[in-house]
């Protein structure tokens, strides 16, 4: 081919080149090119996402599943519930204690991935290139602005490509380090909130117990007693229908009568209430029919460590201030890792490759390097960064020192509230052995007449109503003596329990129980 023939197909495809620049400048582009602008804005327009709400059947379906997932996995009610057996099921069973421990397996997790980011990155690559045409280049002079070479290529059309690549950046290391260093502190400060969460929820099973008790026991008494205030209200008007009596002294009785039937329906459905709420806590369906074993008699708990002791054991091992110290520890390693962000990053670089292009001598080999890099605009913002670090520690040091007297004075309440309610118990229980004795006194010299059945209808409701109210204060005595266990942060099972089953939690909770309160009557004893 002759060099004139060369410069004559140039000068030929240089002119194309132009007249379909020109075409294209003029808006004048071929029709296939409009075709295909066209289509591909309707498939876009195709993929567009709509709001898909669920339909009725899926909801019901949904539903169907939780209500199965709620419940699936524990073992039905065999017996009379005891307090013990109540307080292993709210540990086993309980929602909110099963999120808590699926949140500190979650943060277990994260941490794996955070010390994962520590390592070195081995990346390995491939790739196959194709192309209509060959990659023609040619060159031009600086001087002349002539073509000093004629069009070539170095490339084949297919070209297959493969690397494996080992990258270590140490200041990527170190951030990552710091990072996870939190994450670990960041588990430990979710096992506290799941403490945190089983202490007030013993505390919440001791009140509900004593109290659905308290509606077990009174619920077959208040039948009765409803019964024979209807049947003395239907009398006293068969009495005021026949004018036996003045109508100022019968309708005085009436309303007697009436006003104890109002207070003995609020009393059911007050007790009515009560198994629900136990039921909860243990993550029993609503509805079920079970009844409760409670100790027989009241045994009143008592707590007589010293409180100088308490106060120690309270700023020891209450959830907050453990949650709190971490917290300070994280804001520590916030401060290394905003001090590593200002150093250089330095980048060791290892890896093989693989180009089949049929131009290279060398198809394979081996590359090694170190890059360095540092942003100098972070060392003008140096003392921005060292003092947002060192103020936030400041503040999480801050924040620990409130939380600790917060909890000194909740020792010092806890400890009077337990107090108060053992005295309000002694006084109900006295109040209601005072109130079995006029019934038991009433009954004996209730004569038949109408008014003789209100004296007893109104002795049998006071004494059922001073019972009511000592299981309610029994009820709250427990519940102060577990926020008293709830503010020393002293947990209702050990660290570490062998098995799962709710025989093991009920025995690791009674001998719990009994250590803690052994030690407190025995150092109350020494401090006397």
């Amino acid at each position: 081919m002759s060099p004139q023939t060369t410069i004559a197909e140039v000068a030929s495809s240089s002119a194309g080149a132009r007249d379909a620049t020109r075409a294209a400048r003029t808006g004048r582009a071929p029709r296939a090119s409009l075709i295909g602008v066209a289509v591909a804005a309707l498939w876009l327009s195709g993929c567009a996402i709509h709001p898909m709400p669920f339909t009725d059947a899926e909801r019901a379906q949904t539903a169907q599943a939780d209500r199965t997932a709620m419940f699936e996995g524990q073992p039905q009610l065999s017996g009379p519930v005891t307090l013990d057996e109540a307080m292993a099921r709210a540990i086993r069973f309980n929602l909110d204690q099963r999120l808590k421990m699926m949140e500190e397996a979650l943060a277990q997790r994260q941490l794996d991935l955070a010390n994962f980011d520590m390592l070195p990155k081995l990346t390995a690559q491939a790739g196959y290139t194709n192309r209509n045409n060959l990659l023609v280049s040619s060159s031009e002079d600086y001087f002349t602005r002539g073509q000093s070479l004629p069009p070539s290529y170095s490339s084949d059309r297919d070209d297959r490509t493969a690397d494996l690549s080992f990258s270590w950046n140490i200041l990527d290391f170190g951030v990552s380090y710091f990072e996870a260093k939190e994450q670990a502190d960041r588990v430990l400060v979710v096992e506290q909130r799941r403490r945190k969460v089983v202490q007030l929820m013993m505390q919440q099973v001791r009140e509900a117990y004593w109290e659905a008790a308290g509606a077990q026991r009174l619920e077959s008494r208040i039948g009765p007693l409803l019964t024979q205030a209807k049947q003395a209200l239907e009398e006293s008007r068969q009495s005021q229908s026949e004018g036996l009596r003045s109508p100022l002294e019968t309708l005085a009785y009436q309303h007697a009568l009436l006003d104890i039937m109002r207070q003995l329906e609020a009393v059911r459905d007050q007790l009515e209430e009560a198994k629900p709420r136990l039921a909860s806590l243990m993550n029993i369906a609503p509805g079920t029919d079970f009844t409760l074993a409670p100790p027989q008699g009241f045994q009143v708990p008592t707590f007589d460590m010293p409180m100088a002791q308490m106060e120690e054991t309270a700023l020891e091992r209450r959830p907050e201030l453990v949650e709190a110290s971490y917290n300070e520890r994280i804001s520590v390693n916030e401060t290394h890792k905003a001090i590593a962000k200002l150093l250089p990053g330095i980048e060791l670089q290892l890896g093989s490759h693989y180009d089949s292009n049929s131009f290279l001598m060398f198809h394979s080999w081996r590359a090694a390097g170190v890059n360095v890099s540092w942003n100098l605009l972070n060392l003008l913002n140096e003392k921005n960064i060292r003092g947002a670090a060192d103020a936030q520690h400041d503040v999480a040091h801050a924040q620990q020192l409130a939380l600790s007297m917060a909890v000194l004075t909740q020792v010092h309440v806890a400890r009077a509230e337990l107090a108060a309610k053992q005295r309000q118990f002694d006084l109900f229980k006295q109040l209601d052995d005072v109130d079995e004795q006029i019934l038991k006194h009433t009954h004996n010299a209730t004569v038949a007449n109408a008014q003789g059945k209100l004296e007893e209808i109104r002795a049998a409701t006071s004494a059922m109503m001073s019972e009511l109210r000592l299981y309610q204060s029994y009820g709250e005595l427990e519940s102060s003596y577990g926020q008293m266990l709830a503010t020393l942060g002293l947990d209702p099972l050990p660290g570490r329990v062998d098995k799962d089953d709710l025989k093991s939690i009920e025995q690791s909770i009674d001998k719990e129980q009994a250590r803690w309160a052994s030690f407190g009557s025995v150092n109350g004893a020494k401090a006397q």
